[in-house]
């Protein structure tokens, strides 16, 4: 099977040229509640591995100076993957400007060889989707002996050494990791690392188990409790239900202080008249825009003024 997909738009990446580690069948150490593939039983090794060779070979077919980002990928955790460090290297040599990007549910962090390779990369992102032992297992199921303050423990290491971009990911599945109890440890944790973004999203395709997901409204609500200096951003648009409220001046600065939003936030937050004053507020340059990643955030000229100052 073809190793090689897209390229796609990814609204958090950029053009993405994906490389599917493993296209035959899912290889994981998770069997995560909200997954797209089917349940299967967890690994720790994966016994079905594509040569480096074959990769490189199909890579070099499709990518151009169009391509953002090579995104390394699989159906399952890529970084199980055993010729990673190899791979990393051989990309490496013939990407030229195009960057590396991996999405990694962060729990081979653990393994130094895998911590290691990963720094080699130009961005990384990691899933983070609890951080107490039961959630953990009740929510991302993972394979005997992985523990979750291990995989805590070296996610804050790598996010101190890395020179990248760092991504973490939070996954929300209703009624299990969206308590203020878990958000309050999640926010701890976050505010030891050093990150380029946090994305919070939900379940926006039909998971594996039957769970639900929370709606936008519900994961902006959830935002508000992590700490307003992390950079959090609202990534996925599933019931993406129009919030359309109406927002005074005063309302929608102390939003934007306390949160900044990007345009797709703001067209479901705002009605049509808030809409109108957040223009207006922008013209008189009381909000300004910051470049972080891939995404524009609208936010306070005050708030980029104490950051410029720091």
């Amino acid at each position: 099977m073809k190793t090689i997909f897209g390229p796609v738009n990814s609204r958090r990446f950029g053009s993405s040229l994906g490389i599917d580690l493993s296209p035959a069948l899912k290889q994981c150490n998770f069997d995560c509640l909200y997954c797209e593939l089917a349940p299967s039983a967890t690994t720790n090794v994966q016994k079905e591995a594509v040569e480096v060779s074959t990769i490189i070979a199909e890579l070099k077919e499709h990518l151009s100076e169009k391509i953002d980002v090579i995104t390394i990928t699989a159906n399952g955790e890529p970084t199980l993957y055993p010729y990673l460090d190899e791979l990393i290297d051989a990309i490496n040599r013939i990407k030229n400007s195009t960057e590396t990007l991996i999405l990694s549910n962060s729990a081979t962090l653990v393994d130094e060889k895998v911590f290691n390779s990963l720094l080699k990369l130009d961005q990384v992102k990691l899933s983070l989707d609890a951080v107490t032992d039961n959630v953990f297992k009740r929510v991302d199921r993972p394979h005997v002996g992985i523990k979750i303050e291990e995989i805590v423990k070296k996610v804050i290491e790598f996010s101190h050494i890395y020179k990248g971009k760092l991504f973490i990911e939070i996954l929300f599945v209703k009624g299990l990791n969206d308590t203020k109890e878990e958000i309050a440890k999640l926010n701890e944790t976050l505010l030891r690392l050093h990150v380029t973004r946090i994305d919070l999203g939900s379940i926006d395709r039909p998971p594996a188990y039957p769970v639900s997901g929370l709606s936008y409204k519900e994961l902006h609500d959830a935002s508000l409790l992590f700490e307003s200096s992390l950079p959090i951003h609202i990534a996925s648009r599933v019931h993406a239900e129009p919030n359309n409220r109406h927002y005074d001046d005063e309302e929608i600065l102390n939003t934007l202080d306390k949160r900044p939003q990007t345009i797709e936030d703001i067209n479901l937050l705002f009605d049509e008249d808030s809409k109108k004053r957040f223009q207006n507020l922008i013209s008189e340059s009381k909000i300004v825009t910051k470049k972080v990643g891939n995404l524009e955030f609208f936010i306070l000229h005050e708030n980029e003024k104490r950051k410029r100052a720091k």
